[in-house]
């Protein structure tokens, strides 16, 4: 009964609206609270997914009523292939369903009392947002940071689509278990690798995770070293490496080309031909990721051709292995086992000299590779040197010899923004017929997404759009020549890029952003979500946010100054929640039972928020139990204000719990220690419950203090305790630290250093008082020996020192 009636006057009354006119913006300092917007599958939520929305609720709730002007917007991670396999399922238009799926998870939402402005809500995949996708990668195109190129790919041809190295492993698509292969393709690229070096350095700026931080470090994977051109013998050919280690050059025994390389096919000899055509074949049927994976045997072919050792002459065998990769460095590397692991497996499964270059392993380099510090050994010229001065020297040797030069490297690779889907942002381009790339005017946009009878791919390697003449063929407004739209559609991604700012003026139709909101607003104070999303989508947004700060469209160079991923929610058996596993629990069921109020305060009890823990209805039950007696502290059996509950001054000790209960939960939920603070409450209420009397001015402060928690039980308290207007900006209670500290204090007695006994005693004692309370307590370890000293620590100890 209670929780609709509030959720009902919320809506009713915009409760939670956060006023768009600037003016009425200014004067309040700002808190901007964002969760990761979820994607509306079909499937609805499961009890894992409100932990983090109940989290920036909390806060939020605490913000406002800390006198903060607080933005907490919902929306939708809408575009998609999920949307559109089910698309294809039920014959149902992909709008269709993800309408329907935006409302039950709206419904859902809403039934756990979050108090976000609906009136900012977003969709990615509605026209009104997407022409503004649309428009920053004009914005990009116009900055040359977007470009076509013929590159290598994940394609599923069951799917008629490319995939993200993320979504295939052992060769199949995740989710289906599809085949995979490396295909060559037409794909829209941007440029992201421009900004590498902005994108790592500028990660100090913002309170992240380290280990997120970290995962994006290695992501972008900056790397300072060499490149080293070989020549390969008996012909004209070359090509280039790209190491870290110049100083190991005169360890190399032999060179690996990737599968891609276009040499292969130039240098291979002929009776070897058919071993590494058919081994390139079945490597093109791998991701990135796999072939990277160092814990897996490495596998090689040789191609029968040598290199020339750039320095010493020698013959190098030319080898040909999966993990080696094309898009990073140069496609070729040179080996050194005896100072890399990877390189010496290999060389010990095929049988390659290894030689020792720097000195200082403690087992011979036969065994293990050595990677330290070290002398130079068996390297001419760098004999005796250590690793960076080694480094150096070879370094300019190279440059000055022409045969190479230092280089800066990264493994960031462009962004693959190319999808063959119909579910996904139109580009704004068009193809004339002789070939010439052309923007769509601003003016023109949004470029808006057929209706089409089939959501199947061409089966061509294009879209779905491909095969709608009447939306591809076009004319070029500028010359009037012939002209073909664009079929690929934008991944998911792009999207979620920069919907954080589109809250923040999301019915603006003349900009993505009123310049000045966006400069009240940002940066992003609070952002909470999974882990999952460490490096591609907060990587992406990044991106997107540093272009669009360069091009002066916003204020702040980093989006997001602090983020924390929850951690997840486990079954009740400890595994990931899964269909297939059949231990998911719909918070519809959990809400029947118990409440919202009981499922949000027992999300925010069970542990940790960062923490990964299993869900327990047992304790949903429990944290319903502690509600139920809250409810019993003011309330009678009649459902009426209980005459317990009266209008007299309180006693100091009812004061000091409440007090401390008011610090401790302001301090908790601003370091998002919800369980801890949950803990107060406990034993305020412990404390309150056996008492006759029970101080309307103690109670209506507690109500406040938990409204955070169990919004919709504090709004029914604290209507019966006689107040006509809703709790929800009522300011959050004060405390007096004063009442805070307690008048006693347990002071330790030591002798001779160790613990005997123990004084509680009042604060503030004078030095003399303690050290004869001591003495009387410690007589027995006293007694027939010399008093050498008494040392008192007031408030904490006194050591008496004796022989």
């Amino acid at each position: 009964q209670i929780e609709p009636k509030w959720q009902k006057i919320w809506d009713e009354k915009k409760a939670f609206h956060t006023p768009t006119d600037l003016n009425e913006l200014k004067g309040k300092p700002k808190y901007y609270i964002l969760d990761m917007f979820p994607y509306p599958s079909g499937d609805g939520l499961h009890v894992g997914h409100p932990e983090g929305y109940t989290a920036t609720d909390v806060l939020a709730r605490m913000k406002r009523a800390q006198g903060f002007q607080v933005l907490h917007p919902m929306g939708w991670d809408a575009f998609g292939l999920p949307a559109e396999r089910a698309a294809m399922r039920e014959n149902i238009h992909p709008a269709i369903i993800t309408k329907r799926n935006v409302d039950n998870f709206r419904r859902q939402i809403k039934s756990l009392g979050f108090s976000y402005d609906w009136d900012r809500e977003i969709s990615t995949s509605s026209p009104d947002y997407y022409k503004w996708t649309q428009w920053i990668f004009l914005k990009l195109y116009e900055k040359g940071l977007a470009y076509i190129a013929e590159v290598p790919v994940n394609w599923c041809p069951a799917l008629g689509t490319v995939l993200a190295n993320e979504e295939v492993k052992d060769g199949k698509y995740v989710e289906t278990e599809d085949p995979v292969e490396r295909k060559l393709m037409r794909q829209w690229m941007l440029k992201i690798t421009a900004y590498s070096e902005r994108l790592l350095s500028e990660l100090d700026e913002v309170d992240w995770p380290e280990g997120v931080k970290e995962m994006q470090r290695n992501w972008i994977g900056k790397s300072e070293g060499a490149e080293i051109d070989f020549e390969i013998e008996g012909t004209k050919e070359k090509f280039r490496v790209f190491t870290t280690r110049p100083d190991t050059l005169f360890g190399c025994t032999y060179c690996v080309l990737s599968p891609e390389h276009p040499l292969i096919a130039k240098i291979t000899s002929s009776n070897k031909k058919k071993e590494v055509d058919a081994y390139v074949q079945i490597a093109s049927q791998k991701s990135d990721m796999e072939r990277g994976d160092l814990l897996k045997e490495k596998t090689g072919v040789f191609t029968g051709a040598y290199a020339i050792h750039p320095v010493s002459k020698n013959r190098i065998p030319i080898w040909v292995a999966d993990y080696v990769l094309m898009t990073y460095g140069t496609g070729a590397i040179m080996a050194v086992p005896a100072h890399d692991e990877r390189d010496h497996e290999f060389a010990k499964k095929f049988d390659i000299p290894i030689i020792e270059v720097i000195s200082g392993g403690s087992e011979p380099v036969s065994q293990t590779a050595y990677s330290g510090d070290g002398s130079l050994i068996h390297s001419d010229f760098l004999n005796g040197l250590n690793v960076n001065a080694a480094k150096k020297k070879m370094i300019d040797w190279l440059v000055k010899e022409g045969r190479g030069e230092g280089k800066v490297q990264y493994r960031l690779r462009d962004w693959l923004f190319s999808r063959q889907r119909y579910w996904g942002e139109p580009f704004p381009i068009i193809h004339t017929e002789d070939g010439e790339i052309k923007l769509i005017g601003e003016s023109a946009l949004p470029v808006t997404l057929p209706e089409v009878q089939s959501y199947k791919p061409a089966g061509t390697g294009e879209s779905p759009l491909a095969t709608i003449s009447d939306w591809v063929n076009t004319t070029d407004p500028s010359s009037g020549k012939k002209a073909r739209r664009e079929t690929n559609t934008m991944p998911q991604w792009a999207g979620s890029c920069w919907y954080y700012l589109r809250y923040l003026d999301p019915k603006n139709e003349k900009t993505f952003c009123d310049p000045e909101k966006e400069k009240y607003w940002m940066p992003v104070n609070m952002y909470i979500g999974g882990g999952e999303h460490a490096v591609l989508h907060l990587l992406y947004a990044r991106f997107w946010h540093k272009v669009l700060y360069d091009l002066k469209l916003v204020s702040t160079p980093e989006p997001f100054m602090k983020l924390v991923n929850q951690g997840t929610i486990l079954g009740e058996d400890s595994q990931k929640m899964s269909k297939s596993v059949g231990n998911v629990i719909n918070p519809d069921d959990i809400i029947k039972e118990y409440g919202a109020d009981a499922l949000r305060l027992y999300e925010m009890f069970m542990g940790p928020l960062t923490a990964t823990k299993p869900w327990s209805t047992n304790g949903v039950e429990g944290v319903y139990r502690f509600l139920q007696r809250v409810w019993r502290l003011a309330i009678d059996a009649d459902g009426k204000l209980s005459e317990q509950v009266k209008d007299v001054e309180p006693s100091i000790e009812s004061l000091r719990i409440l007090h401390k209960t008011i610090k401790k939960v302001a301090h908790d939920i601003e370091s998002l220690d919800f369980n801890t603070a949950i803990s107060q409450m406990m034993i305020f209420v412990n404390e309150m419950t056996p008492l006759e009397i029970r101080p309307k001015k103690v109670i209506e402060p507690f109500v406040l203090v938990l409204a955070p928690f169990a919004p919709h039980l504090a709004e029914e308290l604290w209507q019966k305790l006689g107040h006509t207007k809703s709790l929800a900006y009522e300011p959050f209670p004060d405390y007096d630290e004063a009442l805070t500290v307690d008048d006693e204090v347990t002071v330790v007695i030591q002798v001779n250093g160790k613990l005997r006994d123990k004084l509680l005693v009042k604060k503030g004692l004078d030095k003399s008082v303690l050290e004869k309370l001591a003495l009387e307590k410690a007589v027995q370890w006293t007694t027939g020996k010399e008093l050498v000293k008494v040392v008192v620590v007031p408030d904490k100890l006194i050591n008496i020192v004796v022989k």
